[in-house]
């Protein structure tokens, strides 16, 4: 099949869009295009709606890729006729919208950690009213945690334009600076590395979604730490729910 155009990579964050079904399996779908993200990078993939032509509307559960097709996987029985058919499919706007705040400010916390502390992030996760993020740091005190809070807050006051751009592959590996993590890659979507950048400060590869600014994000407290091994260490944060 085609590889499915992801519109959710827009910077204007594409959260409904007109498609057309080019395959259908069981409870599954694929589009010519989406504006679901289907996960990756410790963000969870969207959920959302599927609008049928006769407006009727089905739940869609989760959504992933294999290979260059997104599948959309819905919670009920799809009709047998739906390939070749136009259809809407809609975003659940406000997960997604918490779960780009959590990726948005771990670029934050990241790029503080690496350019200070030379901490590389091996793990993380993120859900709607937390994150964890793992790094590779000999050591990690209370004060330091202090340290981080402070320093990430005084980036979010600066109310930071965040866009995106792309990067051919080869030119891509020539920019160690855009790298945040030992093992993981960026993905490559059609021979181009996507960079999300905040103005001024920081721009990494990463292929899941943002806000439009650090503004949106309020204000970032670290809630927990945990040694995860002798030089793998773990934070928990959240953001304030009302920013």
């Amino acid at each position: 099949m085609t590889p499915t155009e992801r519109a959710y990579l827009r910077i204007d964050e594409c959260l409904s869009i007109e498609a057309q079904v080019v395959a259908a399996r069981d409870h599954a779908f694929a589009c010519d295009r989406t504006c679901l993200y289907p996960g990756g990078g410790g963000q969870p993939c969207d959920d959302g709606t599927l609008r049928l032509p006769d407006a009727a509307t089905l739940g869609i559960a989760s959504a992933h890729a294999e290979g260059d097709v997104i599948w959309h996987v819905c919670t009920s029985t799809l009709p047998p006729d739906l390939a070749g058919k136009r259809v809407q499919l809609e975003v659940n706007a406000a997960r997604r919208h918490a779960l780009s705040r959590y990726h948005t400010v771990l670029h934050v916390l990241n790029t503080i950690a690496l350019r200070d502390y030379c901490g590389w992030i091996t793990g993380a996760q993120i859900a709607t009213d937390y994150a964890r993020i793992d790094f590779k740091l000999d050591g990690l005190s209370p004060a330091l945690c202090a340290e981080l809070e402070g320093k990430v807050n005084a980036v979010l006051q600066e109310d930071r334009p965040i866009t995106a751009y792309y990067l051919g592959e080869e030119e891509f590996l020539q920019r160690g600076d855009l790298l945040r993590t030992l093992e993981a890659r960026p993905p490559v979507v059609n021979g181009k590395v996507r960079v999300v950048a905040i103005r001024g400060f920081d721009a990494q590869a990463c292929g899941g979604t943002h806000v439009h600014s650090t503004r949106k994000l309020g204000h970032f407290s670290i809630t927990r730490s945990e040694n995860k091994g002798r030089i793998n260490k773990r934070l928990y944060v959240r953001l304030d729910p009302t920013a």
